[in-house]
């Protein structure tokens, strides 16, 4: 019947509420006279007007739209009160025509019994298709558990029930008068409970259904049960919902990111809005991982012009494509304007800040795959120490109010050019902060490895576990701190508001994680078993590859000691030495000179000439000057 084309079934319910009617009003009759009524005279009357009457209503209401098979309570609730407008006026209309022969009792009896029969007929298509009709595919469905009872889940239940991938075994929750109990006739369980469940039935999937809980409770129920190789999944939070109403589609992997052991930074929105609203503000780097993160949320504080600046043209596109949608659902948008420009290339940003005229500059352009720098030192150091120094100088001379930096916890005791060459951008921002010749605020963020950004581990073990490994790791002892990219977005923009001149902002980031342990985990969260020497039958592999170059054990936030207090309690002001601008300067044109020449040897002595705790790993050698050595030395 589900195949059938859509004006059938269209008559087929015509038929059935016009039966419907016609039988109500016969059941009527014979229940109020005790005998198998036959209408005679103007009793006929009365059936014709039960389907005068009935069909108009329903059709205004909107009852014959409502595909019955996929119908709730709203469609239910609309349908009780077309019959509610249908059940007072059939009966005044019988009290009106007055006909002797129509006992009154009728017109009470008909509509109960009509309503009993349409809302059971509906109510059973329903049933039939959503319970009946999947019996067949039942042996072919994965079973799963639904972690909480409250609303979210029940919503989500319902929705498994319509999916043919799915069926519920059972409800879980932490709420003890909830257990032994059913919802919709399925059971609730004790988490305790579920666990022999899990073992008894084979079931493989855990659904969370608790959008309110934080980072630690998710931590807390993944623990629970991820020595049972199930995938587990989890629903958003309501409100990053287009319509707030839950679909199976909404169900995702539950992440790494998920997962971090501390909940999110608190963020002054007022704040934030106050220093962006109606301003003009550029985004260097917009195409990249924090790059197009934090032009997303510059969005949100509506900016009058957004002006993404990038190298790359794809990212560029990307991330330009992604606010032209977005800006749409604004009641004034803000101009979105995409500039493709090398942020080194000093005549082409002194156009863009001539030009626009920019109020603040969000500098997040910089090359940060560690291993890929210590290969080709030249260039990282031109695009970063460069690149940064074009957008300071420029700056200042164009009167830009702020600008804040991007930097990394590499830079703090850095054994890699990458490290070195964002220790130097910072001390380019910290040495002309004090200078008398300018307004511009200077102000840094540093912040630990951002989950899930281009280039990071996360990405790469998503796409070794996949490919059924191994997960390659550097070394068992290795750790990093982490924060998600959306977090570090916030910290860049709440930070350069509050920054004063000068300031270098650090988030607290929790503990640091081992990045075999982070493996691992991704590992059992995938639902798969790692394979070692006490489990030879697993399925994913760890191998230790090594530490690579420039790639150091233990990254740290500070460099110095101490550390201040700021206004928000999860971010803090660093106190750390600089040169003053006049030293750094030399410094920099020496370093000019030296990749100029591609001069390796006196670029590694400058850089440990100006950042005396720069211990490089390794023999600073570009591919260039690697391969030019090789066919001097033929």
């Amino acid at each position: 019947m589900l195949g059938l084309p859509s004006q059938v079934k269209y008559f087929i319910i015509l038929f059935f509420d016009t039966f419907s009617a016609l039988f109500a009003v016969w059941l009527a009759f014979s229940i109020r006279l005790e005998i198998f009524h036959w209408p005679i005279g103007r009793e006929w009357l009365i059936y014709l007007l039960s389907v005068l009457l009935l069909l108009p209503i329903f059709w205004y209401a909107g009852i014959y739209r409502v595909i019955h098979r996929h119908s709730d309570y709203f469609d239910l609730m609309k349908v009780i009160k077309a019959f509610i407008c249908y059940a007072v006026i059939f009966f005044c209309l019988v009290l009106l025509l007055n006909f002797h022969e129509v006992p009154r009792a009728v017109a009470l009896l008909q509509p109960l019994i009509l309503l009993i029969i349409i809302v059971g007929g509906r109510d059973f298509v329903r049933f039939w298709y959503t319970t009946i009709s999947t019996v067949r595919a039942t042996s072919f469905q994965q079973q799963l558990l639904i972690y909480g009872a409250g609303s979210a889940g029940v919503e989500m239940a319902n929705a498994i029930h319509r999916s043919p991938k799915f069926v519920l075994a059972g409800f879980i929750d932490d709420n003890i008068e909830l257990h032994g109990r059913t919802i919709n006739g399925v059971n609730v369980y004790s988490p305790e409970q579920a666990l022999k469940l899990l073992e008894q039935q084979g079931i493989y999937n855990i659904l969370i259904a608790i959008p309110s809980a934080t980072r630690a409770r998710r931590n807390q129920l993944v623990q629970i049960f991820i020595n049972h190789r199930v995938n587990i999944q989890i629903i958003p939070a309501l409100e990053e919902l287009a319509d707030g109403k839950l679909t199976i589609s909404d169900v995702k992997d539950i992440d790494i990111e998920d997962l971090l052991s501390r909940d999110s930074l608190p963020v002054d929105h007022e704040l934030i809005s106050k220093r962006i609203k109606g301003l003009i503000v550029m985004v260097t780097g917009a195409g990249g991982s924090i790059g197009s993160e934090l032009s997303r949320q510059i969005l949100a504080g509506h900016p009058s012009t957004l002006l993404l600046v990038d190298q790359s043209e794809l990212n560029l596109y990307t991330i330009h494509s992604d606010l032209e949608y977005r800006v749409k659902r604004f009641s004034q948008p803000p101009k979105v304007i995409p500039l493709l420009a090398d942020v080194a290339d000093t005549s082409r940003i002194a156009e863009i800040l001539r030009v626009y005229k920019p109020s603040i500059i969000y500098h997040a352009a910089a090359y940060k795959h560690v291993p890929m720098v210590e290969r080709n030192p030249v260039e990282g150091i031109r695009n970063n120490v460069f690149g940064t120094l074009c957008v300071a100088e420029l700056a200042r001379q164009h009167g830009v109010s702020r600008v804040v930096l991007v930097s990394t916890d590499k830079a703090v005791r850095p054994t890699s050019v990458m490290g070195a060459s964002k220790r130097l951008c910072e001390m380019i921002f910290q040495a002309l902060a004090p200078e008398s010749d300018h307004d511009t605020c200077f102000s840094i963020v540093r912040f630990g490895n951002v989950l899930g950004s281009s280039g990071s581990v996360v990405p790469l073990f998503r796409r070794q576990i996949k490919a059924g490994g191994p997960v390659t790791v550097t070394h068992k002892e290795i750790t990093r701190y982490f924060m998600t990219i959306s977090e570090a977005a916030q910290l860049v923009i709440q930070a350069g508001a509050m920054a004063s001149n000068g300031e270098l902002f650090l988030l607290e980031m929790g503990e640091p994680v081992k990045i075999i342990d982070l493996a691992r985990k991704m590992v059992e969260l995938s639902g798969l078993s790692l394979r070692d020497d006490e489990n030879t039958a697993g399925d994913i592999e760890i191998c230790l590859t090594g530490l690579r170059p420039g790639e150091k054990l233990y990254e740290e936030l500070l460099i110095g000691k101490h550390s201040l207090p700021s206004d928000n309690p999860r971010i803090f002001k660093a106190m750390e030495q600089f040169m003053s601008w006049g030293e750094l300067h030399v410094e920099l044109e020496h370093l000019t000179t030296a990749i100029s020449q591609n001069d390796m040897t006196s670029i590694t002595l400058l850089l440990q000439r100006v950042i005396p705790e720069y211990q490089s790993n390794t023999v600073l050698t570009g591919l260039l000057s690697f391969e030019e050595q090789s066919l001097n030395n033929v």
